[in-house]
């Protein structure tokens, strides 16, 4: 089949019936020859990357036209815009794609629209004044979203996270293998972490599923932000350590590697499926901790002040990651941010009740948000004032050079 028509059913499942491109992507790419796979990927993610703003086009262009011929514009037009594709064989394509799509009495209005854009790409539609709308049409983000960010951070620095790309595949050593040992390894692995010192960073094409070292449990994929929240726990040699919203098992993995094996990790999960994705990564890894099927969000009594420190990376809405997902970006509520916080102070305040007096808890999240960080912290801490903060943490990409992670690492006190 065809690279673009791929692409446009791939699209299609995606913005009309909510698949996730990660997914839909990974079933279609059987369909086109392995030399057209990234090809097919640049289409989806580009697309789906600045539809916002091609929709914003496209509605100064035609009225609004029917699902598939609208999802087809939305693809030309990316690919005019975003991609080196000559504008001839662009929209030639998109005159077939509608053609062969059942679509052929809108093949006229296809071309008309893509040739009006490409005529008119230095005098586009102008955009709006405001600047959350203008920021929504640039970046895709929800206007809720964008509003919590100039609020928090000023209107440039909103932009500068709104329009950050995507970051090169992160990776690491497990212990007892070294980060100079698989630099060694894997000459091409050369830029290391901004932050953490044992990220390396492989740029994309590399095959890591069909590399030895991968597969023998010496090395994994994990993002920077994400190992800096594990070393926000601190030393924890000797320690007993709860990971209470464990899967697929990464943090608890590198808090191993870490404290070089000698720590005794506990890794809940709630859901079955995730638990068995949890397995597969401490047996590759080497990882030996005790996997309980709970609900962080519960309390249980066989667990308070059994830990020396207790790492909860909760559910969130993950606006941290959105460069490298796009299509998530269109999903977001605020109705979903609020449910998730409430989740997340119910996670809190049970899972802070297992905390031995003097150890630790790390609150973290993937995202960018003052309901879910900043803010949920000082609803605990007015409601726990056995808790002293030691250390609090937003990642940014344009200061940090990482994705939106967020931390605030904890010490308890007194007893409740």
């Amino acid at each position: 089949m065809n690279v673009r028509n791929v692409a446009l059913k791939v699209l299609i499942e995606i913005i009309e019936n909510g698949a996730y491109a990660n997914l839909a992507l990974k079933d279609a790419a059987h369909e086109v020859p392995k030399s057209e796979v990234p090809f097919l990927y640049a289409l989806v993610y580009t697309t789906l990357e600045h539809r916002s703003y091609t929709e914003y086009l496209l509605a100064h262009c035609c009225k609004r036209q029917k699902k598939t011929v609208r999802t087809i514009l939305l693809l030309g037009a990316s690919e005019l815009l975003y991609l080196n594709t000559p504008a001839h064989a662009v929209i030639h394509s998109a005159v077939q794609l509608a053609k062969e799509s059942g679509k052929a009495a809108s093949a006229g209005l296809v071309n008309a629209v893509l040739r009006r854009i490409d005529r008119e790409r230095n005098a586009l539609a102008p955009l709006p004044q405001d600047p959350v709308e203008r920021l929504s049409v640039l970046y895709g983000y929800p206007v809720f979203i964008l509003r919590d960010w100039i609020d928090s951070f000023g209107i440039e620095a909103a932009e500068q996270i709104a329009s950050a790309k995507a970051s090169d595949l992160q990776i690491r050593a497990q212990y007892p293998f070294t980060t100079s040992a698989l630099q060694a390894a894997l000459p091409m692995a050369t830029v290391t972490g901004k932050l953490d010192p044992n990220c390396l960073h492989v740029e994309s094409g590399f095959d890591l599923t069909e590399n030895e070292l991968f597969r023998d449990g010496k090395m994994t994929v994990q993002n920077e932000g994400a190992m800096m929240i594990c070393r926000a726990l601190g030393d924890l040699h000797g320690k007993t350590v709860l990971d209470a919203c464990a899967a697929p098992g990464g943090k608890t993995a590198y808090l191993a590697s870490l404290a070089e094996n000698s720590a005794c990790f506990t890794a809940w999960e709630l859901h079955p499926h995730r638990i068995e994705l949890m397995q597969k990564t401490f047996s590759r890894l080497h990882v030996d901790a005790k996997i309980e099927c709970r609900d962080a969000s519960v309390l249980y009594a066989d667990c308070v002040e059994r830990f020396d420190a207790v790492l909860l990376d909760v559910p969130c809405s993950g606006f941290g990651l959105l460069s490298d997902k796009p299509d998530l970006k269109y999903r977001k509520t605020e109705q979903d941010v609020e449910s998730l916080a409430e989740l997340q102070e119910r996670i809190l305040n049970a899972c802070s009740r297992y905390v031995k007096p003097g150890g630790t808890l790390v609150y973290a999240t993937c995202t960018i948000s003052s309901l879910e960080n900043g803010r949920q912290m000082e609803r605990f801490l007015s409601a726990h004032t056995e808790y002293q903060v030691a250390e609090q943490r937003q990642f940014l990409p344009q200061t940090d050079g990482i994705d939106g992670f967020y931390y605030a690492k904890l010490i308890r006190g007194n007893t409740l």
